[in-house]
């Protein structure tokens, strides 16, 4: 049976890979150390093995990657406004974090690593779609120590031969998305609102769009590409589902007018939209899943 691990495992996205890979026949290994601010509850799989230490200590993680083929790598400090308040954690995970995990795994020779990161590197200065030859505008430190990230992965693939895949996810929502904090992703935290009787904060004028992508697509993605014959080590691709919505979209999708306005939010971009050929065409990825559909499903499932 194959070994992978997940760090992160227990989280949002995290959790959904490892169910997928249980399900797969792998046997895997997931590094959580279950410190995220945002989420109420953390997931654990009774066929995986876990690991509850931070990717910040090297000496801890290390043994752990021994006969390890695939690392599906998502453990970070999330969350753009959280990592705003406390840019040092974001540099200790988000950075020293992700080069414990590419030495790990070059010292064992994992034959690829797949690493979570983020369309918000893409800030303000791009124009959409936005395509991944365009260049960063990290706007918090959040942006900043995971396209920090990105240039460990590619340098650990051009110097020392480590393949490495890296994702620029845009806005994921699904099944176990947070909901906890005033930051939590839109859609759970709209809803916690409205279970709660309260109001939907929406954040300034809530014309800002995003482009809104399933958990179970962004699984999909990280399936393709540890498996991918393809030439695409050192290469960052877009996993995004091609479609734009505001904020007002979500809130009407949910509850139409149950919503108040709070002051905008400095360090974020006014509008995302993915540009996923490169995805298409390398990884033979498309996404599949409807945000209408997913939250039609979803308010049954809550009774809103």
């Amino acid at each position: 049976m194959q070994q992978v691990i997940v760090t992160g495992g227990a989280g949002f996205i995290g959790s959904n890979l490892v169910d997928r890979l249980v399900n797969d026949g792998y046997k895997v290994i997931v590094i959580d150390d279950e410190s995220a601010e945002s989420n109420e509850k953390f997931y654990h799989n009774p066929e995986a093995e876990y690991h509850k230490i931070s990717i910040e200590d090297y000496d801890l993680i290390e043994p752990l990657f021994k006969n390890v083929k695939y690392v599906f790598h998502l453990a970070a400090a999330a969350r753009i406004q959280l990592t705003m308040n406390k840019p040092e954690k974001a540099v200790s995970v988000n950075y020293v974090g992700t080069h414990n995990v590419l030495r790990a795994s070059k010292k064992y020779g994992v034959r690829r690593v797949m690493f979570s990161s983020t369309s918000s590197a893409y800030g303000l200065k791009n124009q959409i779609p936005l395509k991944e030859t365009m260049p960063n505008d990290c706007l918090n430190p959040y942006s900043v120590t995971k396209t920090g990230g990105e240039s460990l992965c590619k340098m650990y693939s051009d110097v020392y031969g480590l393949e490495t895949v890296i994702f620029r996810y845009f806005n994921v929502y699904g099944d176990r998305h947070p909901t906890k904090g005033q930051y939590a992703p839109v859609i759970g935290l709209f809803a916690r609102q409205i279970l709660e009787g309260k109001k939907m904060t929406v954040v300034g004028d809530g014309l800002q769009t995003r482009d809104y992508t399933n958990v179970q697509d962004v699984v999909e993605a990280n399936i393709l590409a540890s498996t991918c014959e393809n030439k695409v080590s050192g290469e960052i691709f877009n996993i995004g589902c091609g479609k734009r919505y505001s904020v007002l979209d979500i809130a009407n999708m949910l509850k139409s007018d149950y919503f108040e306005h709070i002051p905008p939010r400095p360090g974020e971009a006014r509008d995302t939209l993915s540009d996923i050929s490169k995805a298409n065409e390398l990884l033979g990825w498309i996404p599949k899943v409807e945000l209408l559909d997913w939250i039609e499903n979803y308010k049954k499932e809550l009774g809103i």
